[in-house]
């Protein structure tokens, strides 16, 4: 255990369960009502309100062999090669097995997906597919389906959910086993200010960090609360270098900030082009799969356009697709678009690739299990494996979905008996920065460790994220300090700090170009010396310490497995 902490007041109120859930995506909400079902108490804590997660945003759908003629080895072959040599096999032949029967009680909870004309689930096509195997909803608006259907079954089911908290650290007993979570509820109402969830079970569904950077697909909410907290922890985190860039995002404009509206990967699934500005499509040659081939060679493609041209962004044209088709089949993205003065009827969208997804994450097992006991982390906030150097489209649903399973299955059957949390050890807790500063990273981690990333951009991320925490630290050893005051602004630009740093630790390690992480000094892939996981903890001063794994595979999370 690392003793680290954030900096706010001790809890004024408690409860206590079996299991708490932080999150409200797939897999927090996918977790808490199989716990439930098995006769577990559970608390469910969610960040804004319990359908504002990542899952909601999804457009293109979740992947699953569910087609005739498909099959999971298809499935299997496809995330491997998009995975650049990192993935971890049997995760991946867990998640493609065990995902066609996940999906089919997904629907059985409530989720209606779209259909074709003889009622079987209409499936789509996106990059790095061979095969039609995205199962979709209300043509572009997968996640809010889902997000429906879950929210709905969890409010039928009556479990206790806690609205509107963040989560600040991990609780844990005397023998350094979980305990439970510190949180901060905003706002009025059965529960309020600082408080606590004691039990022997808190799995981490809390979503991805995109707000360390300027302009995401990710929602605000989005800051990496649960790696941090994790980090704090003593917990090991991997892959975090592997930051998937959405090669389609509307462009609007080269100083907009914040959460982007994401054309999906499905748009170019039904056939439409990424052209350049005179009309002339660039991914042919490119690829087998042209404008279809993995997102983090799309995305490449189109920053090395933008290069020669000279220009912020190229164009995705379906002007082909006709108005019924766009009405039909992408209403969220045509609303989006139009909305910002584009009719992608009549002309193309202007697209660049924005922050999107976290390949890596809290270094789980196949049981969801953290290096730290009662510690589990699901969906985007977690690494299993399953997505190496790059997520194939359309499995993050799916690998909340089935980790999820697995996660209640264990805690189930374990069943760990509930402890006393000690009293927190370890010196001074972490130094707030102030929440203006949360711009300053943003643009610090997109200017050096973006889409294109080198030796010197990080090295120079690395100096001024450094300064930034040192700068708050010894505000606080200043004779009149004038540290950040805590509160959830203040909590979360912390966080985005520390799992900035961490981030930029392990890209600056990772000599080498492979997947999303693309070095402009070593633009080659490395399989020699390279093909290896890079692991990080936080040391008990504060500084990431990196450790390359001595092979492709996954040392075990506990000594005794």
């Amino acid at each position: 255990m690392t003793g680290i902490r954030l900096t706010a007041p001790a809890p004024g109120w408690a409860i206590d369960a079996d299991v708490v859930v932080v999150g409200s995506g797939v897999a927090g909400l996918t977790t808490a009502l199989r716990c439930a079902a098995a006769g577990l108490d559970t608390v469910v804590v969610t960040k804004a309100r319990l359908d504002d997660g990542s899952t909601r945003w999804a457009q293109g759908g979740i992947a699953a062999a569910l087609g005739e003629g498909d099959t999971p080895e298809q499935h299997l072959d496809d995330t491997l090669v998009a995975g650049a040599g990192l993935c971890d096999e049997e995760a991946v032949r867990t998640l493609v097995t065990e995902g066609p029967d996940a999906v089919r009680r997904l629907i059985t909870t409530g989720a209606t997906f779209d259909t074709t004309d003889s009622g079987d689930i209409a499936l789509t096509r996106e990059g790095g597919h061979h095969r039609r195997r995205i199962a979709h909803a209300g043509g572009d608006a997968t996640g809010a389906e889902i997000s429906r259907a879950l929210v709905e079954a969890v409010r039928s089911a009556a479990l206790h959910t806690i609205e509107n908290a963040l989560v600040l650290d991990l609780l844990t007993d005397a023998e350094g086993r979980t305990a439970g979570v510190s949180l901060h509820v905003m706002g009025e109402g059965q529960h309020d200010g600082v408080g606590a969830v004691r039990a022997p079970s808190v799995v981490l569904a809390t979503g991805g960090m995109g707000q360390v950077f300027s302009a995401t697909t990710n929602p605000s909410v989005s800051t990496g609360d649960g790696v941090a907290l994790a980090l704090r922890a003593g917990a090991e985190v991997s892959d975090l270098e592997f930051v998937q860039f959405h090669p389609t995002v509307l462009f609007l404009g080269a100083d907009s900030e914040g959460q982007q509206p994401l054309v999906s990967e499905a748009v170019r699934g039904e056939g439409a082009h990424l052209v350049d500005a005179s009309g002339a499509r660039f991914m042919l040659g490119q690829h087998e799969l042209a404008e279809l081939a993995p997102r983090d060679i799309v995305a490449k493609a189109i920053t090395r356009q933008m290069h020669e041209h000279g220009t912020e962004h190229m164009y995705l044209d379906a002007r082909h697709f006709g108005a019924q088709m766009w009405e039909q089949r992408f209403p969220t993205i045509l609303a989006a678009c139009r909305a910002h003065g584009i009719d992608p009827v009549t002309e193309p969208i202007p697209v660049a690739p924005a922050a999107h997804y976290a390949s890596g994450g809290i270094r789980t097992d196949l049981r969801g299990r953290t290096t730290v006991p009662g510690l589990y982390a699901c969906g985007e906030v977690a690494c299993t494996g399953v997505h190496g150097a790059n997520r194939l489209a359309s499995n993050s649903l799916l690998e909340g979905l089935v980790f999820a399973e697995r996660i209640a299955a264990d805690i189930a059957e374990t069943r760990p008996p509930r402890t006393e949390p000690a009293k927190s050890t370890g010196g001074e807790p972490v130094a707030l920065l102030a929440p203006e500063t949360r711009t300053a990273i943003q643009r610090i981690m997109t200017r050096g460790a973006g889409v294109l990333r080198s030796a010197g951009s990080l090295a120079a991320a690395a100096e001024e994220l450094e300064a930034l925490h040192r700068s708050a630290a010894a505000d606080v050893d200043a004779a009149d300090p004038k540290d950040a005051v805590p509160g959830v602004d203040a909590w979360e630009v912390t966080n985005l700090l520390l799992v900035s740093r961490v981030l930029v630790a392990a890209a600056r390690e990772r000599e080498e170009t492979r997947g999303c992480h693309w070095r402009e000094d070593r633009p080659d892939r490395d399989d020699a010396h390279w093909r290896r996981h890079l692991v990080v903890r936080i040391a008990a001063d504060r500084t990431p310490v990196v450790h390359r794994t001595e092979t492709a595979a996954f040392p075990p999370v506990r000594a005794a497995d």
